[in-house]
């Protein structure tokens, strides 16, 4: 979501179903050169021989764990990417929280005193972008996100990975996308992912979307299953988006052979969620995320 965007996709969205006698996810074929990139109908689920590493069951009521989560505050003065709208706080309840076991992301429409807020820079909106970076990081796995989305027109709540290399910039960095949603196309999930070759900017980046009905208002699992060979991205144990290493080593193709950071946040208007417009009446809107967990292979 660093520098997301209208997709220009034309993959079309997989039925959200899953089979009982779908293939053990162990059995997928490998990537390679002749994979499809895209849209994809797979079953996906936590591989047998991964384990849990590392997870946030949320179970401490108050301002998110600052042993697992940092806030993302840093072009408020400026300006957020995409011509995002919010101004993101820190340690503000309001914004961001952990009650009844799940942790509450807010975007509400409000302004702030400049006085007291010194890196306000005159937004009508606050959110709170949460993010693991400096604190944990990832070279593949499988992650799972039990979230139900922020909606309504103008909201625009993600769940997406970037790379923690300083010296490297956007989208050289890679970027995976395991959850956007954009209130204008209620229930429509993405999942994209950027690099140097593949990305909107270019109009060369690789997704798909599924039709989640209910994603407004009940819980779903959102799930990345990255390795060496392969991403997929999936909702509740149905893949629907593959992007295949193509083996070249070209790392402005395949960038993700490094670790990378987990980031939740819900943004307001932009580019893309913004492109119909905001519905002020839709705010307050929350994300709310029951659990988040990451397994690795055991010699990981």
């Amino acid at each position: 979501m660093r520098s997301s965007r209208v997709l220009a996709l034309a993959l079309g969205a997989a039925p959200l179903l899953v089979s009982a006698a779908s293939p053990a996810p162990q059995d997928l074929p490998d990537s390679g050169l002749s994979a499809k990139n895209g849209a994809v109908d797979l079953p996906i689920a936590v591989p047998d021989d991964y384990r849990l590493v590392w997870s946030d069951e949320f179970d401490k009521p108050g301002l998110p764990d600052p042993a697992k989560w940092q806030y993302d505050t840093a072009r408020n003065k400026q300006g957020w990417a995409n011509h995002e709208k919010q101004y993101y706080s820190a340690d503000r309840p309001e914004n961001a929280r952990v009650e009844d076991g799940k942790l509450i992301i807010t975007a509400r429409h409000e302004t702030l005193d400049p006085d007291t807020v010194k890196d306000y820079g005159g937004q009508e909106y606050t959110s709170a972008r949460l993010l693991t970076r400096g604190l944990e990081q990832w070279k593949y796995g499988f992650f799972e996100i039990s979230a139900r989305i922020a909606c309504g027109r103008g909201t625009w709540p993600a769940i997406w990975m970037l790379g923690t290399k300083q010296d490297v910039s956007w989208p050289e960095i890679g970027e995976i996308d395991i959850m956007e949603h954009v209130g204008f196309d209620q229930g429509e999930i993405h999942g994209t992912i950027h690099t140097k070759a593949y990305n909107h900017v270019i109009g060369t980046q690789i997704g798909s979307q599924i039709s989640v009905k209910d994603a407004c208002s009940a819980f779903h699992k959102y799930q990345l299953w990255w390795t060496p060979k392969q991403i997929l991205i999936g909702v509740d144990g149905h893949a629907y988006m593959r992007f295949a290493n193509d083996g070249s080593g070209d790392t402005a193709r395949w960038p993700f052979d490094d670790p990378e950071y987990l980031i939740l946040n819900v943004a307001v208007g932009g580019d893309w969620g913004g492109q119909k417009g905001i519905d002020d009446s839709v705010f307050p809107s929350s994300m709310a995320v029951d659990y988040v967990r990451v397994w690795q292979q055991a010699d990981r």
